[in-house]
């Protein structure tokens, strides 16, 4: 059994949903289907999401959504039509008009563009059409529910053979429709491979899996053909965008394997994540390299001496508690170091340091902000002591500053940070001293 999840490009229109159906019917394995709401056709074109999110604003603020509204009518109405579809979408965009007129949610607008689009995928390829709503849930707190899912979902799927799922979306306590962060119906599909216990997940979108590196950045990178979840995970942490980073959880939990595969050169192998790197055929030094601007260096240092055996894991805690992502650097027992998101910190800042007050805490806080982070990733480094030197050295020899630097005690990631602006350089310049292996 095999889950495909299909990208926003690869159902864009009738031609991409054509593409689709070829692929799903060329493996009578693919019996899981989870489809993206309708991408852009061409440059200047618009997402169905971002047309629904619009309606929600517009309505927020007493504006008429009817013109919007209409735009996304005729993006669904132009595939029907195109496929000659038997379904009639009439009944379904008059309930999502009057729930917008009434006030829905945003989240409830956006989903609709995955719901709309799993009901025009499964009559197309003549398979069940299982709303997501049903199967995937979230707590109060809109956090994702990962077991009631697994236990829900795993015990319908059992009673279907050929399903499609839309992504994106579930639903609350209460009924009400909820949505993961952009890009979740790549979670979706990983919730519903777990779910059926597949064989396999495939996430089709417009590449052909990852590159070592960015190709806006550098020139020509080397195409990964295998890389691990940990791996994997690194790299999107900073920056890699070819798949959502909270998919991983669900599939590498359960051993699943995932390959990303391109829905316009479907003969293409595409980058194949597995759990272990001990059968990669192409075993490098480095599996890949990342960056991702708007970070910024937290330094935290304790006054005192008190509290100075507890420090460390008093502000991890408080960082823990406030929500906000942070990559923990090398520290003394009276420093901390942390690589934080910008904005992230921002809207925590108050509560993180109302968290460290109520522990008894005094200190002084120190703020870095316009730093870049990189990540060079791969099992192979730990083969390769002198890594940190390569990567200070490359980049000194081009005349950019290393703000920090740090490898994780697995060896498995080396994190390094430089001013916003040198980030692409500096991430030429260490592929370039990698990628001669």
């Amino acid at each position: 059994m095999i889950a495909a999840k299909f990208g926003g490009s690869s159902l864009a229109d009738a031609a991409q949903f054509q593409k689709v159906r070829d692929i799903v019917f060329a493996d009578s394995r693919r019996t899981l289907v989870v489809p993206s709401a309708p991408g852009r056709r061409f440059d200047l074109d618009e997402k169905v999401t971002d047309l629904l999110y619009r309606c929600h604003a517009q309505r927020k603020t007493g504006k008429s959504f009817l013109e919007t509204f209409e735009e996304v009518r005729k993006r669904y109405d132009g595939i029907a039509n195109a496929l000659s579809l038997t379904i009639d979408l009439g009944p379904y965009f008059e309930e999502i008009q009057q729930k917008i007129e009434a006030g829905a949610s945003s989240d409830y607008c956006a989903s609709r563009g995955e719901f709309l689009n799993g009901l025009l995928l499964a009559n197309y390829l003549d398979y069940t059409f299982l709303d997501a709503a049903e199967v995937i849930f979230f707590d109060a707190r809109g956090e994702f529910d990962s077991e009631k899912t697994n236990c829900v979902l795993g015990k319908r799927l059992e009673e279907m053979e050929r399903v499609v799922i839309p992504g994106f979306y579930g639903s609350g306590p209460d009924g009400s429709i909820r949505v993961f962060s952009r890009g979740g119906s790549d979670i979706t599909g990983a919730i519903v491979a777990r779910g059926a216990r597949a064989e396999l997940y495939e996430n089709w979108t417009d590449v052909s899996g990852f590159f070592m590196a960015d190709p806006r950045i550098v020139a020509n990178p080397r195409p990964i053909r295998h890389i691990t979840y940990q791996e994997m995970h690194e790299l999107c942490s900073a920056g890699a965008t070819v798949l959502h980073e909270d998919c991983v959880f669900p599939v590498s939990c359960a051993g699943i394997p995932t390959n990303i595969c391109n829905t316009n050169f479907p003969e293409h192998e595409g980058t194949m994540i597995t759990g272990t790197a001990l059968h990669r055929a192409d075993f490098a030094i480095f599996a890949g390299l990342s960056g991702k601007k708007g970070f910024t260096l937290l330094v935290l240092e304790e006054h005192g001496g008190e509290k100075a055996p507890k420090f460390v894991q008093e502000v991890l805690q408080a960082a823990e508690a406030c929500g906000f992502k942070f990559q923990y650097l090398p520290s003394a027992m009276k420093t901390v170091c942390l690589l934080v998101d910008t904005f992230g910190f921002a809207a925590a800042e108050k509560s993180f340091t109302g968290e460290l007050q109520k522990a008894g805490l005094s200190f002084t806080i120190s703020l870095q902000p316009g730093i870049a982070g990189i990540v060079l990733v791969g099992y192979g480094i730990v083969h390769n002591k002198s890594a940190v030197n390569r990567i200070y050295q490359a980049l000194h020899c081009q005349g950019i500053e290393v703000v920090m630097i740090n490898q994780g005690c697995s060896e498995l990631s080396t994190w390094v940070g430089v001013a916003e602006q040198d980030m692409e350089e500096a991430i030429r310049t260490i592929y370039k001293a990698f990628a001669a292996f």
